[in-house]
């Protein structure tokens, strides 16, 4: 009896200490199982293993570079709108250099050198009441101091027109370094240009130059041939009173009269 009761009291004993190493062998898998994260990348699958797609993470990453290069081609867009924005304000940019008050000057220069014209002026009406009474109406009855009153008016003329062909010319050339200069400045207007506008405005510039030395060269032209106009007038109105006078000088009666002429004081 005493045998058989202690081994009834010492069977509690084991089965607690089996009983607390059983429940420390299940809780360490807990105090393990925040190490073993997944990665970003991959999920658990069946029975809690980790399984890493590659798949999904290749169309992430070509998802990402298309969205990239969409970012990518809107700022290039967007800088050639701003490109064409700039190039269009600088075409619309004016020329800052103007030659037309110089030009303006130039030919002010000139006409008024042709209007300073002696005698007869270039004006259609003053010409032909001029030659009128000039070159157009010879009398044969005119007395002699009246002929040459007429002939020394004439010669005037023609000497007055050579002078006023001089002085369009001299003044035609006092314009070249003016239009030397002004072209100089253009052309380099020209070559900076910033625009199409500036451009344009520069070349029709030029070609305001180009006319305005057309003009000079018109009056040079008009000058020398009222020059000449006047000395041929001259030379046949003189002609035609020459021939007036030999015929007036035959007449009979009205014309040489002989008389008797002493000469050595005999």
């Amino acid at each position: 009896m005493t045998r058989s009761t202690t081994i009834t009291r010492q069977h509690p004993i084991g089965t607690l200490a089996r009983t607390s190493l059983l429940a420390l062998t299940l809780a360490a898998p807990l105090v393990l199982a925040p190490i073993l994260t997944p990665p970003a990348h991959a999920f658990f699958g069946g029975f809690g293993r980790i399984v890493y797609d590659p798949t999904n993470h290749a169309e992430n990453l070509l998802t990402a570079a298309r969205t990239l290069e969409q970012i990518n081609n809107q700022i290039a867009s967007l800088q050639n709108e701003a490109q064409v924005l700039i190039n269009q304000a600088r075409n619309l940019t004016s020329l800052p250099h103007s030659s037309l008050h110089q030009l303006q000057q130039n030919v002010s220069r000139t006409q008024q050198l042709l209007d300073e014209a002696q005698n007869i002026a270039f004006d259609v009406q003053d010409i032909d009441r001029m030659f009128q009474q000039d070159y157009g109406n010879l009398s044969p009855a005119a007395s002699d101091a009246q002929i040459i009153a007429d002939a020394r008016t004439r010669w005037q003329n023609s000497v007055g027109g050579l002078q006023d062909a001089m002085r369009v010319q001299a003044g035609v050339t006092g314009n070249i370094d003016s239009n030397r200069a002004e072209m100089s400045d253009l052309i380099n207007e020209s070559q900076n240009a910033v625009g199409a506008l500036q451009a344009t405005q520069a070349g029709n510039q030029l070609l305001a130059l180009q006319s305005q030395q057309i003009s000079d060269l018109i009056a040079v032209v008009s000058a020398n041939g009222r020059a000449d106009a006047l000395s041929e007038a001259e030379r046949a109105t003189a002609a035609e009173q020459g021939r007036i006078q030999r015929e007036r000088f035959l007449t009979p009666g009205a014309g040489y009269q002989p008389g008797n002429a002493r000469m050595f004081n005999n």
